[in-house]
């Protein structure tokens, strides 16, 4: 490994600074645009040592875990250089696929996530709580997180404290928390060990005493205090362990606004990938709702909360495996128009029977814009214009960006 001097050229879709250096990409985490700098370099991977020219885009980062924990890339970048960046992800994604819409602004919201995926080890603090490092699977155990709702912050020691029973002296767990409207959902797994009678009712009265609204370790409800649900244009859905929820309250809002408005006063809306129902609520206060996911789960708590809300359009909520089995184009063309929010991986084979279809109207909503240029590019491919292409800071400060792209016949 050597240690070399040289000028970063630009920032990479991951957060690193890129230089060329002996005629190859050099990939240096942490470093940023225009910066001379030091680092040791083996291969294309380089190691920050000092930065011996900032960048006058250089920042302090608002958080002190920053540089080790590896949930966060780019804190150290001025607001404005960090929007635009944010932007050049989705309009490079786009381009990638031969596609040149107007990329907008990147939309900002307030709003921190309300739920995190942590990972538990046994230390000899006890059970600690965090992040893995960055490019390590080491723990950073977490005692303040500027992108988390303050609450699961809070919560963190005593939660380590709530687990410890359930970790051998050399494991660890996946514990995943929630931010409810009834309070904190904390769900473990990744633990071998089984709960005794003993440790089930240690494990409640702790739980109850902390005031969590659930304890779930490895699918099995262990105490419910009070049934843990999230609210979606005022109509409030139970939460199912393990189900889909968008990470940023105040993001999906924004979201659902903008479909909502996109929609204008079509009559009859397919909501494909509807989880929750996270945008079928917001739709339905003026459209009938045809909603669809392949979680049993998911679509039980959205019929749930539609029986017992009134005010809104007729919603059917159908179990259904939109990879294997996407709508056909007839079943599409029983649409006013089609909004489909699907995991990372996209939704390719139903945007192939949507570019065969005649829906005025398709509304695509992701958090990976590379799976979302190739979809668009099958709907533009079948006649669709892009009307807009809209990023969405939901993952503050991280790699990812949500978009909301509508398409018009």
């Amino acid at each position: 490994m050597a240690e070399r001097e040289f000028v970063i050229s630009r920032l990479g879709a991951q957060g690193d600074g890129i230089a060329e250096v002996d005629g190859r990409m050099v990939f240096v985490p942490l470093a940023l645009p225009r910066e001379r700098i030091e680092a040791e370099v083996e291969g294309e991977r380089g190691r920050l040592l000092r930065v011996l020219e900032p960048s006058a885009e250089r920042i302090a980062p608002v958080c002190k875990h920053f540089g080790k924990c590896g949930g966060c890339s780019v804190q150290h970048l001025a607001s404005d250089s960090y929007a635009a960046w944010k932007r050049d992800l989705v309009v490079n994604a786009f381009q990638a696929r031969g596609l040149e819409p107007e990329v907008d602004q990147l939309q900002r919201t307030a709003g921190r996530r309300r739920r995190a995926a942590l990972k538990a080890i046994r230390s000899q603090f006890g059970v600690e709580l965090g992040f893995h490092e960055a490019a390590s699977h080491d723990l950073v155990a977490i005692e303040e997180c500027p992108v988390l709702e303050p609450k699961i912050v809070a919560a963190l020691p005593a939660v380590g404290k709530l687990i410890a029973p359930l970790l051998p002296k050399r494991g660890e767990a996946r514990v995943t928390i929630t931010l409810t409207r009834s309070g904190l959902d904390v769900e473990v797994d990744g633990t071998e060990r089984k709960l005794s009678p003993e440790i089930r009712t240690g494990l409640a009265s702790a739980a109850s005493a902390m005031g969590l609204a659930r304890l779930v370790v490895a699918g099995d409800v262990v105490v419910e205090t009070l049934p843990p649900f999230l609210s979606f244009s005022s109509v409030e859905v139970p939460l199912p362990p393990a189900v889909f929820v968008q990470a940023v309250e105040a993001a999906e809002i924004e979201i659902a606004h903008r479909i909502v408005a996109a929609l204008g006063k079509m009559k009859k809306v397919a909501d494909l990938f509807c989880g929750l129902g996270a945008f079928t609520f917001p739709i339905a206060a003026k459209a009938r709702v045809s909603a669809f996911d392949g979680s049993k789960a998911a679509v039980t708590a959205l019929g749930d909360g539609a029986k017992k809300t009134s005010g809104l359009k007729p919603i059917s909520a159908v179990v259904r495996d939109l990879f294997r089995d996407p709508l056909s184009p007839l079943e599409l063309n029983e649409h006013d128009a089609i909004v489909f929010d699907p995991p990372r991986a996209g939704a390719e084979a139903q945007s192939q029977r949507l570019a065969r279809s005649k829906v005025k109207t398709v509304i695509a909503v992701s958090c990976n814009p590379a799976t979302l240029a190739r979809d668009a590019r099958h709907l533009v491919d079948g006649g669709y214009k892009i009307e807009s292409v809209t990023p969405v800071d939901q993952f503050i400060y991280s790699t990812h960006v949500e978009v909301v792209a509508v398409f018009r016949r």
